[in-house]
C-alpha cells in the first residue's frame, strides 16, 4: 500500500492514527527492559510524526546552569524533586512522513564505549520495533552535529542500510564550524569535546556526498520547513511542520527543561551560552503566541507541549497523552 493510500485509509483521531500506525508497521514484542512506552505517535493535519525515544543520558546536574549559583540551582532542582548531583537526560528523536518523503529528525546517539552511556543510543533499535525501515527513510534533517543528534548514523551497518540518495539537510554554518570547533565558552563533562568533535568530523567524511547544505531556512517537504537559529551551535537549526492548520516545532538543543522558568541559564553544552539564551528566549515566545507543539531532544518523553508566558518565564504545559 502507498503512502497515500495509507492516509486515506486511516481514520482522524490521534488515537486510531496511533493503532493505524501500529498496524501498519510490524512492532516486536516488549521484553522486561522496555516496560516504559519509547514512542508516541499524532498527526499534524496531513503530515504523520512519530516521537522515539534515543534513551536517557547521565549527565552533572550543573550541566544545567553553569552560570547559576549553586544554591539557586539546587533550589530549583529540589522543587521539581530531581537528584542533587546527576539525573538523565531524555533523547528524543521524530519522524515525520510527509506526502512520499520520510524524514528522521536527528539522529540519537549511537554507540560510543569510551563515555559508558549504555542507556542511550537506542534509535536505531526501536526504529525497527515501531517498524521503520532505515530504508525507506528519504531525508534526514539534523538540528546541528552534536553526537547525541548524528550518532544513530555511525553505527556499524548503519550506512549499508540507508538509501544510496538519502538527503541529509544541516546548515552549512554549522559544518563550517565544526573544521575548527571552539569549545571556550562550553562547560562540558571530561572527554565530551573530544568525542564530540571526534564524531563530527568522521559523519562529515562518511557522509560528504548525502549532505544537502542550507544557508538560513530550507523547505525539506510540503510542510516541513527547517530553520537556522544559532546559539547553541552557530548552524543550530529548528524544525517546523506545518499542515491543516496546525504546528509543531521540533526544537533540538534550543530548549531544555530547566529553560522554561530560568531561560537565561546556560547549559554547558552550548557553544554561545548568551546568545542561546536569545535565542530560546525568542523562541519560547514565538510558540507562546502561537499555540503550536513543542519536541525537543532533551524534555522528558514524549516531550510534546505547548508554551505558556508566565511574567518573565514560561510554562510547560504537556498534552494529555492520547491513545
Amino acid at each position: 500500500m502507498s503512502q497515500a493510500e495509507m492516509r486515506k485509509a486511516q481514520p482522524t483521531s490521534q488515537q486510531e492514527a496511533y493503532i493505524g500506525v501500529q498496524a501498519t508497521r510490524p512492532s516486536s514484542k516488549l521484553g522486561r527492559d522496555e516496560l516504559v512506552p519509547s514512542r508516541y505517535a499524532l498527526r499534524m493535519g496531513e503530515i504523520d510524526v512519530l516521537v522515539i525515544s534515543d534513551g536517557v543520558l547521565p549527565l552533572p546536574t550543573e550541566m544545567l546552569a553553569h552560570n547559576a549559583e549553586p544554591a539557586i540551582r539546587a533550589a530549583w532542582l529540589d522543587n521539581m524533586f530531581l537528584p542533587p548531583d546527576a539525573f538523565d537526560w531524555p533523547l528524543n528523536a521524530v519522524v515525520v512522513w510527509s506526502g512520499d518523503q520520510t524524514i528522521l529528525l536527528d539522529a540519537g546517539l549511537g554507540l560510543d564505549p569510551d563515555l559508558n552511556l549504555p542507556r542511550a543510543g537506542q534509535l536505531v533499535r526501536r526504529l525497527e520495533a515501531a517498524g521503520v525501515d532505515l530504508g525507506s527513510v528519504t531525508d534526514v534533517v539534523l538540528t546541528h552535529l552534536h553526537m547525541d543528534h548524528i550518532g544513530g548514523l555511525l553505527v556499524d551497518g548503519v550506512k549499508d542500510r540507508v538509501r544510496p540518495d538519502m538527503r541529509i539537510h544541516v546548515a552549512a554554518a554549522e559544518v563550517k564550524f565544526w573544521e575548527a570547533p571552539d569549545f571556550s565558552h562550553t562547560a562540558m563533562p571530561p572527554g565530551f569535546p573530544d568525542a564530540l568533535r571526534s564524531a563530527a568530523k568522521r559523519f562529515t567524511k562518511e557522509y560528504r556526498t548525502h549532505l544537502r547544505l542550507f544557508a538560513d531556512e530550507h523547505e525539506v517537504a510540503p510542510g516541513v520547513v527547517v530553520r537556522r537559529t544559532g546559539g547553541h551551535t552557530p548552524g543550530h537549526s529548528v524544525i517546523h511542520v506545518s499542515s491543516g492548520g496546525e504546528g509543531l516545532t521540533f526544537a533540538g538543543d534550543a530548549v531544555f527543561a530547566v529553560g522554561f522558568d530560568q531561560p537565561d541559564w546556560h547549559n554547558g553544552f552550548e557553544h554561545d551560552p548568551e546568545e542561546a539564551a536569545r535565542v530560546r528566549i525568542r523562541l519560547l515566545r514565538e510558540l507562546a503566541a502561537s499555540g503550536d507543539l513543542l519536541i525537543a531532544t532533551h524534555l522528558p518523553f514524549p516531550s510534546v507541549g505547548r508554551v505558556a508566558v508566565e511574567g518573565e518565564a514560561f510554562r510547560w504545559v504537556p498534552v494529555f497523552w492520547d491513545y
